[in-house]
């Protein structure tokens, strides 16, 4: 083997040139193989972000009751039991089941919240709202209010109110201004704007506010109970398993973000096959490339290796010399390619740090292990059939040539 390997050694150092190009080659078809790998990766983790980082990733709420029957079977008519319009779908055992969805594994943090409708009111002017109720704690447990805040301050208190900045806008009302909100319940309560955020989505800008817990419960008449439990999740590629496992163990009905966001899975599913198909030609070209010279040099070497099976090497021999010399040309190649990678995606911030228009690469998903491990199979194999056409070479006709 120590033989072989200095034979493989001896080919590749005997043309510096031809070998440093292969390398070189190989090294950029890694660069593209780890810079696709990353660019695909990230622009992933930029989409979801945008997309997913300010909406829960599980959302719990009271189990839909169907309609009533009140006929008896067989009977043709049926009138059902319809419920007040106004009556809302309320979580009463919120305190029951809280502990135990906190002690999950990879639950990042719980947001209770009461949601509804209503109106903003400064003199004349009238603008609808959606009404949201959190723990004062807990402001930017879901979105992150405090970051995209424009102005003031996150602290909630039973008569102050944070809203989006295109409200804000259209009412004409900044921070320390006193606004009337009324629910769709007909309460109504003074409350101060203790501070206006921007998300940069327009149905929130639009028409958020949010309010203490405790105001919410007045405006919308709820002693007691909540409307919904919001859930981050520390990994959020886990919502449809950890929303099975809550409606399973709590009987209450846990929806993932993945059911409202269809599209975007299909977008990355797609986008994630195109960058598998560019990487695909990467590791493609290689192979093309490490056979191509491979294959030149078994018919320039045709006299030594005739020279090598008279003195009694095997073609099993043989083969593994120029198998030998692919695996090097992968492994150096790789190497060398994996490095100039990461060197050039180090300085790229990542995705969830991006500025606005930025490129979204993320250095942590350059596959480089993967990216060296799939060169050095792909050079061993391109290697192969120069190998088998080497050790096929009679003795006796190239050694008198």
């Amino acid at each position: 083997m120590l033989y072989g390997l200095k034979i493989a050694f001896r080919y590749l150092t005997a043309n510096k040139t031809q070998t440093g190009l292969l390398i070189a080659g190989v090294a950029v078809g890694v660069f593209v193989f780890i810079f696709m790998s990353a660019l695909i990766g990230g622009l992933a983790v930029f989409l979801v972000q945008r997309t997913v980082g300010d909406i829960a990733h599980v959302t719990i709420e009271a189990p839909s009751r169907d309609p009533v029957s009140l006929m008896p079977e067989g009977v043709e008519a049926l009138v059902v039991e319809q419920r007040a319009t106004n009556q809302r779908q309320q979580l009463r055992t919120a305190d029951a089941f809280l502990p135990l969805i906190d002690a999950m594994p990879g639950v990042a943090v719980t947001s209770q919240q009461i949601v509804g409708n209503g109106f903003l009111v400064r003199g004349v002017v009238t603008a609808p709202v959606s009404v949201t109720g959190v723990e004062t704690d807990k402001v930017s447990a879901i979105a992150n209010i405090e970051k995209a805040l424009k102005s003031g301050s996150t602290d909630l208190s039973n008569s102050t109110v944070i809203l989006g900045s295109k409200l804000a806008d259209d009412l004409g009302v900044g921070v320390g201004q006193v606004v009337r909100l009324q629910s769709d319940q007909g309460v109504e309560r003074a409350v101060v704007i203790s501070g206006i955020f921007e998300l940069g989505v327009e149905a929130l800008d639009a028409r958020s506010a949010i309010v203490s817990l405790a105001t919410a419960r007045t405006l919308f008449n709820l002693p007691q109970g909540i409307s919904r439990v919001e859930i981050k999740l520390a990994d959020l590629n886990q919502a449809p398993a950890m929303a099975e496992r809550i409606a399973a163990e709590t009987g209450l009905k846990a929806t993932p973000w993945t059911e409202g966001n269809a599209q975007l899975l299909d977008g990355l599913r797609a986008q994630a096959s195109s960058g598998n198909l560019i990487k695909a030609f990467a590791l493609i070209t290689i192979i093309i490339g490490v056979a191509s010279a491979l294959l030149l040099s078994t018919y320039r070497r045709r006299p030594e290796i005739g020279i090598m099976r008279a003195m009694g090497a095997s073609r099993g021999f043989v083969i593994f010399v120029f198998v030998l010399q692919g695996a090097l040309i992968g492994v150096f190649g790789g190497l060398i390619g994996a490095g100039l990678g990461y060197a050039s995606l180090l300085p790229f911030p990542v995705p969830e740090l991006a500025p606005p228009g930025g490129l979204p690469v993320d250095v942590r998903q350059g596959a480089y292990g993967l990216a060296i491990a799939l060169t050095a199979i792909g050079a061993v194999l391109a290697s192969i059939l120069p190998a088998r056409a080497a050790a096929r070479v009679d003795p006796v006709s190239v050694i008198g040539q």
